[in-house]
C-alpha cells in the first residue's frame, strides 16, 4: 500500500473512548433506552445536528433534560455525555510523532462543541504539544457542517488540502465511515482494535 498522506479519525484511533459510559450515564439519570436513540452505528437526528453544528450546545442540553429525571441540572448533562472520553494512549503519540516527519497528517472527526474541549484536556496530559502540532489541518464536524460518512465530507477535505484520495489513507474504526471514504476512491484502514493502529505502521 503506498500513499502520500493520512488522515485519522480521532475517537477509537487516537483517544480512547466507550460509548457504553455515556450510554450508562444517561441510564442513571432518568433515560429511558438511550442505547437505541445514540450509538456508534447510528444515531437519531438531535446528535446529528449537533455534530454538524445546526444546533447551540445549549439547544442540545435542553432536549435532552426533559428525558431525565427531574431536578437535573445542565452539568449532569454535560457530565454523561463527555463519559465516553477516555484517555490518550502514549504511544499513539509517539506513532504520530514520527509519522509525521514522513507524511503530511490530517485529522478528520465528528464531534461536537462539549467533547472537543474534553479532548484537548486528556490530549494535554500525555503531551506539551496541542494537537495541531502533530497536524497540518483538525477537521471537526460541527465546524464544518457536514459529517461522515457522507461523501461530501472526505471530498471537501481532499479538496481543500490538494488531495488525491488514491494516494491518501483514511483510518477509522466506524465501518460506515470507511465505506463512505472508499465511495470517493481513498484507500482505508478499518481499525478493528484500538491497540491495532501501532502494530499496522510497524
Amino acid at each position: 500500500m503506498k500513499y502520500n498522506a493520512i488522515i485519522f479519525d480521532l475517537g477509537g484511533v487516537l483517544i480512547d473512548i466507550d460509548y457504553q459510559k455515556t450510554i450508562d450515564a444517561f441510564v442513571q439519570l432518568g433515560m429511558v433506552d438511550f442505547n437505541s436513540i445514540y450509538n456508534q452505528a447510528s444515531q437519531q437526528k438531535l446528535f446529528s445536528d449537533y455534530e454538524t453544528g445546526q444546533i447551540s450546545t445549549q439547544y442540545f442540553i435542553n432536549q435532552l433534560i426533559p428525558f431525565l429525571k427531574p431536578g437535573t441540572s445542565p452539568n449532569k448533562v454535560v457530565e454523561a455525555w463527555n463519559a465516553m472520553i477516555l484517555s490518550v494512549p502514549k504511544e499513539k503519540i509517539a506513532l504520530l510523532e514520527n509519522l509525521k516527519s514522513n507524511y503530511p497528517l490530517y485529522l478528520l472527526s465528528n464531534t461536537n462543541d462539549l467533547h472537543v474541549p474534553e479532548v484537548r484536556k486528556e490530549w494535554a496530559k500525555v503531551t506539551e504539544k496541542p494537537m495541531e502540532s502533530y497536524f497540518k489541518t483538525i477537521y471537526f464536524s460541527h465546524e464544518l457542517h457536514q459529517r461522515k460518512p457522507d461523501a461530501i465530507i472526505f471530498e471537501n477535505v481532499c479538496e481543500r488540502e490538494n488531495l488525491d484520495p488514491k494516494a491518501t489513507l483514511f483510518i477509522d474504526d466506524s465501518l460506515q465511515h470507511i465505506e463512505g471514504a472508499a465511495s470517493i476512491g481513498l484507500q482505508t484502514y478499518h481499525l478493528k482494535k484500538s491497540t491495532d493502529l501501532i502494530q499496522f505502521f510497524s
